[in-house]
């Protein structure tokens, strides 16, 4: 499966305006979203699965992957096309062993040694963050506001791909994908959107934007 990173659904149903996480991703869905993780970290594993399994036709049918965050054994009962780590969940080897040579495998990370070792260790993307502050994740201090100087430097160090997550908006997103990450992970820029299928379009656009500046940039150097 060819991997595009440009929008990046990180869904949290309590998160969304009162809709459920199925409204959300079929309106993303709708407006041309790339990825779509399921991350129910306050839902037990069966209605995590449970959500998974619903989700699992719809965006196959759209050709987008989906994504479970931490759960191998998830991402396994749900069919789902890959899963997501952190720092204390499975390695990313062991999950491959787990999941396949075809599953895609992400990895948060937040310093360039991280990446290189996610990418050594076989992973197909990475999630670089928080970037900036974020209330939806819980994150260390060290780990929270790293800025766009680290997707800079990840952007130089590897050659895999990478979305920028943590309190990205639209309006930051152009910065973000201008530093050299390949798209940005969302979670309530399009859960809490009034629209969220206009809103997944609107991000689209803005990483577009930052991609044209940073080609026009770089054509210029």
């Amino acid at each position: 499966m060819d991997l595009t990173l440009d929008t990046y659904l990180v869904t949290q149903e309590d998160l969304s305006a009162g809709r459920s996480t199925a409204e959300i991703v079929d309106a993303a869905l709708a407006g041309g979203v790339d990825v779509v993780q399921v991350r129910e970290k306050h839902r037990s594993a069966r209605t995590q699965l449970e959500i998974a399994k619903r989700l699992r036709e719809p965006t196959a049918e759209a050709g987008v992957p989906l994504i479970i965050n931490d759960r191998v054994d998830i991402a396994r009962a749900a069919d789902a096309d890959g899963v997501h780590l952190g720092d204390e969940d499975l390695p990313v080897a062991v999950a491959r062993e787990q999941l396949g040579e075809d599953a895609l495998i992400g990895r948060s990370v937040s310093t360039v040694e991280g990446a290189r070792a996610a990418e050594d260790a076989g992973a197909d993307y990475l999630g670089v963050g928080a970037l900036y502050h974020t209330g939806s994740k819980d994150v260390d201090d060290d780990e929270n506001n790293i800025g766009l100087d680290i997707v800079e430097a990840i952007a130089d160090a590897v050659d895999i791909p990478f979305v920028g997550i943590g309190g990205v908006t639209p309006e930051r997103a152009p910065n973000v994908a201008e530093a050299g990450a390949d798209g940005v992970a969302v979670i309530t820029a399009l859960t809490e959107a009034e629209d969220p299928e206009q809103a997944t379009r609107k991000l689209g656009e803005a990483v577009q934007s930052g991609k044209d500046r940073r080609n026009k940039l770089e054509g210029e150097a």
